[in-house]
């Protein structure tokens, strides 16, 4: 099953620093030295080498120059810069807003031929009505205290979801039960959202499981992740995005994907969960 992302993140950042103090030591260097020369304050080095403090680029150029090693920097940068974008905080995604985040992801959208999406917490996005992308990312930006440009970010969202009915794309999508009767917005707002669930999924494209109440699980409810092909996958965890490239992680994601779709219920079954939910919506 997959490790915690921070985790995965965490392990990146260690191999670079494993990497540079294996170039430190090569060279007969010690911290300290390395830092003098380097003119870093006494601990730097240390730091940088126990994975406490990230190395910027200018921090690896003049490891590696001081190490005779100049020719491994331009790896190392590479490498720290795909570790570093692993784990973004969503205060620093959404630091001018969310509009350009969207914006930003509509490539990628767009040359995903297979979504594997899969939903703990929330409808996935491709899937939002307005009025529940409103209710979702009112409550982020309130939450996470960023710029508020929730009309300018809900339209580019919507934008961003017509890969849902343009090009070539298919749609593979997990909710638990319980994310039906999330009360993200009022109540006749949820109703309208699910009716239009209801019509999506009817879709040739759109498979839509829901993983009902009370199932015997052979996967336990994880945090909500998103694959692109089996190329990506985007997990969203409550204060930061983890971008995972690593091919055997994105396996890892994709296994528990598939074992998450056969405790599933599809078709007539899954329409009655979501009946279940919309009257309850209304009540």
């Amino acid at each position: 099953m997959p490790e915690s992302p921070l985790s995965t993140a965490q392990a990146a950042r260690k191999t670079i620093a494993a990497r540079l103090d294996g170039i430190r030591r090569d060279a007969g260097l010690t911290g300290h030295e390395l830092a003098l020369r380097c003119g870093w304050h006494k601990s730097k080095a240390s730091r940088i080498g126990r994975a406490k403090t990230a190395p910027s680029d200018s921090d690896i150029r003049a490891w590696c120059e001081v190490c005779g090693m100049a020719e491994q920097a331009a790896d190392l940068i590479a490498a720290s810069r795909t570790a570093e974008s692993m784990y973004v905080q969503w205060r620093q995604i959404h630091r001018d807003g969310m509009r350009r985040v969207h914006q930003r992801t509509v490539p990628l959208y767009e040359r995903t031929t297979h979504f594997r999406v899969y939903a703990s917490n929330l409808l996935p996005g491709m899937l939002q009505t307005s009025e529940y992308a409103t209710g979702i990312l009112r409550s982020i930006t309130a939450f996470q205290g960023t710029p508020d440009d929730v009309a300018d970010a809900v339209r580019a969202r919507l934008a961003r979801s017509r890969v849902v009915y343009e090009g070539n794309h298919r749609f593979a999508l997990l909710v638990e039960e319980a994310v039906l009767h999330y009360r993200v917005c009022n109540g006749p707002d949820l109703a309208a959202q699910l009716r239009y669930l209801q019509e999506v999924m009817a879709r040739q494209n759109v498979s839509l499981g829901i993983i009902p109440f009370g199932v015997r699980r052979t996967v336990w409810p994880l945090e909500a992740f998103y694959a692109f092909d089996e190329a990506q996958v985007a997990v969203e965890t409550l204060t930061a995005e983890v971008n995972i490239t690593e091919p055997s992680e994105v396996h890892t994601y994709l296994k528990a994907f598939a074992e998450l779709s056969r405790i599933a219920v599809y078709g007539a079954t899954a329409r009655g969960l979501i009946v279940k939910a919309l009257n309850a919506a209304l009540s």
